[in-house]
């Protein structure tokens, strides 16, 4: 008989210790990018990381923080295809390659904003990131683009405390959720393949244009009208954000 209670309330405890992870997961959300892990409550504010389920608009996005050779190829393959998307550049960046960020805009692509410096703003307190931000706001301005309101944080990191400062100062923080992973350069096959096959109505989709990523230019071959046949549309990120039934969303 004392092995049957022992058994019992350890069957009890299994069963608790289940229930309150369940309680946790719901409360917080987890999102991952480069191996890199953020939490926060499910409480606004929020960042948009989808659009409208019931549309097949999506928005292409590129990540760009350093190089000046591939977003060339990967600027080619837009013009091609006819395909608008929005570059999200940090101001260090910006302020080293005014000739590449003009042909970006003179392809109609929209711009959005990686901060000044490429580093993380889990690692930085609040004062920081807000110098961070208006400084790169003003090299924007400098430079001739004002009023770019679109902020996506260095290696997707943020947090409830990035979200409410950032909103504070006038920006939305954009995330992704269909993430290619093409900065692994893993092969313009499964480059296509992470993008193809998880691609929904409203996707915000993430790769990059830095240098790091060498494939992309070759997956966007397939990608583009890939996506095109599959009867998705490609729209800047403001156009996902304004139409009258985007959401935004807790970072999923």
């Amino acid at each position: 008989m004392q092995h049957f209670y022992v058994l019992k309330a350890n069957r009890w405890k299994r069963w608790l210790v289940i229930v309150l992870f369940a309680l946790f997961t719901a409360t917080f959300v987890w999102f991952e990018r480069d191996g890199a892990f953020s939490v926060f409550s499910g409480d606004t504010p929020q960042a948009l990381t989808k659009g409208n389920a019931n549309e097949t608009d999506i928005a292409l996005t590129f990540n760009i923080s350093w190089g000046e050779d591939k977003v060339h190829d990967i600027l080619k393959q837009l013009e091609d295809k006819q395909v608008q998307a929005t570059f999200f550049v940090s101001g260090e960046w910006a302020e080293r390659h005014p000739d590449i960020l003009k042909l970006i805009t003179e392809g109609k692509h929209e711009l959005g904003m990686l901060g000044y410096r490429y580093k993380s703003y889990l690692k930085m307190e609040p004062d920081q990131i807000r110098s961070d931000l208006n400084k790169a706001e003003e090299t924007f301005t400098k430079l001739g683009y004002e009023d770019i309101s679109l902020l996506r944080p260095p290696s997707g990191q943020f947090n409830k405390d990035t979200i409410e400062l950032a909103t504070n100062l006038g920006f939305t923080v954009v995330h992704w959720n269909v993430n290619s992973n093409d900065w692994t350069n893993p092969g313009t096959d499964k480059i296509i393949d992470n993008v193809m096959k998880h691609t929904e109505n409203g996707d915000i989709l993430l790769m990059h244009a830095s240098d790091s990523a060498k494939q992309t230019a070759g997956a966007l071959e397939k990608i583009l009208p890939g996506l095109k046949n599959k009867g998705f549309s490609f729209i800047p990120i403001s156009e996902l954000q304004s139409q009258a039934h985007a959401e935004s969303k807790v970072v999923e």
